[in-house]
């Protein structure tokens, strides 16, 4: 099976890699595609993009590299396809992986969130997103 992961930070990518190790144990002719850092690319998935270029954080920056940004959810898309998972499994980050949720979905890939980004509290919203576009959380 393949697998496509996207993590947007170093927790994300240490628990990423912990998830491959064991889906590798379940699956021998498993193949893993990533978003991440080096722990993913490490238990052997093809790192597309280093976290380490997709933090922008508060307004400001995030305005001055929205080009880049949104450079990178073109790439992502594009990428995706191309792999073709069975799988997308998604690693907290949601301002980018709610996005991509979408996206695969409506491509017809199964979309799992392993780590929920945060729900209850400052963005509520996100739970309708999660409904329409998570297959399992």
């Amino acid at each position: 099976m393949r697998y496509y992961l996207i993590a947007g930070e170093a927790s994300g990518d240490l628990h990423a890699s912990n998830l491959i190790k064991e889906l590798k144990l379940q699956d021998r002719e498993a193949s893993f595609r990533c978003w991440g850092g080096d722990l993913m690319q490490q238990q052997g998935a093809e790192l597309v993009k280093h976290y380490r270029d997709l933090a922008f954080m508060g307004f400001a920056e995030v305005v001055l590299h929205l080009p880049t940004i949104l450079k990178n959810f073109r790439l992502c898309e594009k990428d995706l396809l191309a792999y073709a998972p069975q799988a997308l499994i998604l690693v907290d980050y949601p301002g980018f992986n709610l996005r991509m949720a979408k996206f695969a979905k409506q491509h017809g890939i199964r979309v799992f969130y392993y780590i929920s980004p945060q729900l209850w509290a400052w963005h509520s919203s996100r739970v309708k997103s999660i409904r329409r576009w998570v297959d399992n959380l």
